[in-house]
């Protein structure tokens, strides 16, 4: 079995996985202090509450955009699941497509795969609700070609209240009406519409500047919240980036 690790500035996800099944997946608060003592002991519970034998685990891989924390998680990997794991980002990993420009995180790089396989030749963007909000642009031949990055909706919720003396912190959601009649309803209002005008906004001018037809997907933590309030977004993936990684690890095993 292989242990797929994805570590985001939120959110470090753990996945088991079985051939082409994803058997087990768990998510962690990402923090650059936790060991590889306390991944094991978290990980460990979650394995056995599952059924699932560490001693299964003969093959790990490792995409990171946090590279603090990036020791501790290859650590549980040698010490823990005696396997040398795959780092998305050193100079012998392969991913099997052209990467247009430079600086393109590694769950970036997932995403343009995982959208590469599920929708061959066509060109597709990606928007993933993360901590940023991140566009990416696949083209035909599933390259990735550069995309946008924006802060992500919770990091707008947090600068608003910490600029603000009276502005509760609130919870993303849809809200009943655009109009607010009260403080509350007009965050959720601004935050959320604020949102959905972004999307529509900046999905239309990279298809006005691409030229050609693209599909637009979402996935990420956030992504459900707006699934069906806008048009231009046509699908939720939420496991796109898993497949990406999950594709990578054949491709370098071959």
């Amino acid at each position: 079995m292989l242990l797929a690790i994805n570590a985001n500035n939120t959110n470090v996800k753990f996945g088991i996985v079985d051939g082409d099944r994803i058997v087990g997946e768990w998510r962690q608060h990402t923090s650059a202090m936790r060991t590889a003592d306390e991944h094991a002991v978290w990980l460990f519970q979650l394995m056995a509450m599952e059924g699932i034998d560490t001693k299964a685990i003969t093959d790990a891989i490792i995409a990171s955009v946090v590279p603090q924390a990036t020791f501790n998680l290859r650590r549980l990997c040698t010490r823990y699941f005696d396997c040398e794991p795959l780092v998305l980002g050193e100079p012998d990993v392969k991913y099997g497509i052209k990467v247009k420009g430079e600086g393109a995180g590694a769950d970036r790089i997932c995403n343009t795969i995982g959208a590469a396989m599920l929708y061959p030749k066509t060109p597709t963007i990606v928007v993933d609700f993360g901590t940023a909000t991140t566009f990416d642009v696949v083209d035909e031949e599933g390259s990735y070609c550069g995309g946008v990055i924006a802060p992500g909706i919770n990091l707008s919720i947090e600068a608003l209240v910490n600029a603000t003396a009276l502005l509760p912190r609130i919870v993303v959601e849809k809200p009943a009406h655009v109009i607010g009649t009260n403080t509350v309803d007009c965050m959720h209002s601004g935050v959320f519409w604020g949102y959905v005008g972004l999307i529509e906004g900046i999905v239309a001018r990279i298809k006005d500047e691409f030229g050609r037809p693209m599909r637009v997907i979402s996935t990420g933590g956030l992504a459900p919240v707006f699934e069906g309030s806008t048009k231009v977004i046509e699908q939720l993936v939420p496991d796109i980036t898993a497949r990406g990684l999950i594709e990578i690890y054949k491709r370098n095993r071959k």
